[in-house]
């Protein structure tokens, strides 16, 4: 089960007195003689501050006092995982039932009171759980995403956007949505202060595109700012890149459809032999002219002005120099340029 990147930040001093923080958790179906260790962020580790024995009943207590949001990590002593994670707020009571799946290796949150951070993160801990064992993890990323659309300025939302870590590119649009939304209350917040340094550095729509300036096969040095009052596909790409490769049909197959019609394709390669760069064009059979490539590999030119750390990946480029969208492909791309031609 995939699993969230906690940041190990040091919490910024937020305005305000200390106030009590309360958690009472109760946990069903434990191991007898089970314990909780209760961790939080340290600088750029975990530490464990405490160990909770619940009693009879599986319940257990904590109280903190604290003029900042608490992060605590909670897990059973002992053993890898699994891990619940609980967002507190100053001056917060916060009441929650848990029942422990062994079979899983997961805490299934039954009930949440006092907290709308928990109660979204019970939702979205359940709707992992469920699609895990429906075996259907694939499901989980769009769910996840509709969900923080529908909750962009819980602080928890910061939190769950970093699902996405390691597919940043294709969702930075989500974090800026989830970043805006924050309240001013948050904007000091390590959550916050991470999505802010994400987004500083990348091309969102509305921005104008960068132009690209790289030779293609015979040397001769193009543009994408030549192409201006076109629509324009860039897509970044690579002769040893299995996916993209894969989606090649699909490009050849919209450029067929909507050259005609105003669309061009920029490619740029982030290969690093021209003969694999070339002989893949010829053999994917990528007949349009815009081909560039500085043969650099993952330091290309073009891809670093794009930020771009993962291919395939994609930029849609409106007549006037504006991003549309960015990383559409398969159906996602055939959609917006039915959008964008066939109005």
């Amino acid at each position: 089960m995939k699993r969230l990147t906690l940041l190990l930040l040091t919490l910024l001093p937020l305005a305000g007195a200390a106030q009590k923080i309360t958690l009472q958790c109760t946990f069903d179906g434990l191991p007898q003689g089970s314990r909780i260790i209760v961790s939080e962020p340290d600088g750029s580790r975990l530490m464990a501050i405490d160990t909770l024995t619940p009693n009879r009943k599986g319940a257990v207590k904590m109280e903190r006092f604290s003029d900042n949001p608490v992060m605590a990590i909670l897990t059973l002593e002992g053993q890898q995982g699994p891990m619940l994670h609980v967002l507190m707020l100053p001056d917060e009571r916060i009441t929650m039932e848990v029942a422990y799946m062994p079979s899983i290796n997961f805490f299934n949150i039954t009930d949440v009171k006092g907290s709308e951070n928990m109660a979204l993160y019970k939702t979205f801990a359940n709707m992992q759980a469920d699609l895990t064992v429906q075996q259907n993890t694939q499901a989980m990323a769009p769910a996840l995403k509709a969900l923080l659309e529908a909750n962009p300025g819980q602080l928890m939302s910061a939190f769950l956007v970093t699902y996405f870590e390691q597919a940043f590119d294709q969702y930075a649009s989500l974090y800026k949505t989830v970043r805006d939304a924050q309240d001013a209350r948050w904007k000091g917040h390590d959550f916050v202060r991470h999505l802010d340094s994400r987004l500083r550095s990348v091309l969102l729509p509305g921005m104008d595109a960068p132009d690209i300036e790289l030779p293609d096969p015979e040397g001769k040095t193009r543009r994408l700012s030549d192409l201006r009052g076109k629509v324009v596909l860039i897509d970044f790409w690579a002769s040893w890149c299995r996916p993209c490769r894969a989606e090649n049909p699909n490009v050849v197959r919209l450029y067929g459809e909507y050259h005609p019609k105003g669309l061009e394709i920029f490619s740029v390669s982030l290969d690093n032999n021209r003969d694999a760069w070339l002989n893949a064009i010829k053999s994917d059979g990528l007949s349009w002219p815009n081909h560039v490539s500085d043969l650099r590999g993952w330091s290309s030119a073009g891809g670093r002005l794009y930020g771009i750390s993962s291919i395939p990946a994609t930029v849609l480029v409106d007549r006037e120099g504006k991003i549309v969208a960015r990383n559409l492909r398969g159906k996602d791309l055939e959609n917006k340029l039915k959008e964008i031609f066939d109005k």
